[in-house]
């Protein structure tokens, strides 16, 4: 009975496993040496974190509509390991600048923003990939195996890098990263599956087809509400997590290390989390299950900032606890509103639909970044951090105001 729902009976889900695992991996380096090296090496400022974080995920607002439409027309698994292989080309690019002199910061925003672009393509070819690669009954288990890894990986990862950022500099961790990227890349190439693209012949003008993936969702009430509720999520805990790495190091004065033992510690709620999102879902029913996370993530953000109110000695143990509670129903509702997307939507649909959703909730991702770098130089770093918790609360809203927060299951596509 159990064998018949895991996903690790199809063939190919395996490698595709183990190939994100690794990326994942490698990717926990880089989120903690670059805000590293911008704060600590690069002296960066409020604004510049800002503009730092906008140029990670601009490309969703620049060519995320576009991706879609071209995704679903192309392989998905080509894209993967073509952006997998840009992304380690690219992200050696910073350790290569430092042996060569002492790079600006702006250096930082181009490389960024070149990982984002390629990032555009795999996550929307990823995310588009799983109802290809297991069967629908399957999606749920693959989607909770894929983020129960990058949840190990957030969890392993932040703290060897601290550790290791003790004995070396932090642009020599990017290369870790870069190896995951080729890692992924091969373990994707030995998969086999029966993909067919839509035919030529068959294709629509791209911008019709582009508009067509727009119209599903905007057209799907369930759709259209779980975007709302994924936009104010986003820019409320972008502008956090943008300002928070000042705070932290700067502010608190907490070393690297600590830094990353922290974003470790957090990391155990969110593989609790994955583990236990769909059994959750099934005894509670996922529209309550989604609403109590949403809720919980939003409200347990606003322990971030209070951390400065409490006696120094309390900082770490507070922020661990928060990351750890917060990242546990993050990732939870996370998994039950990707499962409910992939079931809902037509597969020659799923690109599209995907990119559509990206576009607004990654696409936000940059202005949130700007208006937290800006809103922290005027009124200063914590008072900006707490209208970010402010928006992240809110998030629940238009979920919750709808039928959906009832349901024991959500709607998923008609059959055939």
């Amino acid at each position: 009975m159990h064998s018949s729902r895991s996903a690790t009976t199809q063939p190919g889900f395996p490698q595709f496993w183990a190939g994100e695992g690794l990326s994942q991996f490698g990717a926990q380096f880089t989120n903690l040496a670059m805000p590293v090296i911008a704060v600590n090496l690069l002296h960066a400022t409020d604004s510049q974190m800002g503009y730092l974080n906008a140029s990670t995920t601009i490309a969703f607002l620049v060519i995320g509509l576009l991706a879609g439409g071209l995704v679903d027309r192309w392989r998905k698994r080509r894209v993967m390991i073509a952006s997998d292989l840009f992304r380690a080309t690219a992200i050696l690019a910073v350790p290569l600048m430092f042996w060569l002199g002492q790079p600006e910061i702006w250096h930082l925003y181009i490389i960024a923003g070149l990982i984002g672009f390629a990032t555009v393509f795999f996550d929307v070819a990823y995310m588009s990939y799983i109802p290809v690669l297991v069967k629908d009954t399957m999606i749920g288990d693959a989607n909770s195996k894929l983020e129960a890894t990058a949840q190990v990986a957030r969890l392993a990862g932040p703290g060897l890098a601290g550790m290791l950022l003790r004995i070396v500099n932090a642009p020599v961790l990017l290369v870790v990263n870069a190896v995951g990227f080729l890692a992924s890349a091969g373990f994707l190439s030995t998969i086999r599956d029966d993909e067919r693209p839509t035919p030529r012949a068959e294709r629509g003008p791209l911008l019709t087809e582009i508009g067509e993936g727009i119209s599903f969702v905007w057209n799907t009430q369930f759709l259209r509400r779980m975007v709302m509720t994924l936009a104010l999520s986003s820019f409320g805990s972008t502008m956090v997590f943008t300002l928070l790495p000042i705070i932290v190091l700067r502010v608190l004065g907490i070393s690297p290390w600590w830094y990353g033992i922290i974003s470790s510690i957090g990391a155990v709620g969110g593989v609790i989390g994955s583990l236990f999102a769909v059994r959750f879902a099934r005894r509670f029913g996922q529209g309550p299950t989604l609403v109590a996370t949403v809720i919980v993530s939003g409200l347990t953000m606003a322990l971030l900032p209070l951390t400065l109110l409490a006696p120094s000695s309390w900082a770490i143990p507070l922020l661990m606890a928060t990351w750890f509670v917060m990242s546990f129903a993050a990732i939870m509702w996370n998994v039950i509103q990707v499962t409910a997307r992939q079931r809902l939507c037509p597969r020659p649909l799923l690109g599209r639909m995907n990119a559509s959703v990206r576009f607004v909730v990654w696409g936000i991702m940059p202005v949130s970044a700007l208006t937290a770098g800006w809103l922290g130089t005027w009124i200063g770093t914590v008072g900006a951090v707490w209208v970010g918790v402010a928006i992240a609360s809110l998030a629940v809203l238009p979920i919750l105001l709808s039928p959906y927060a009832r349901m024991r299951e959500f709607p998923v596509r008609a059959a055939g």
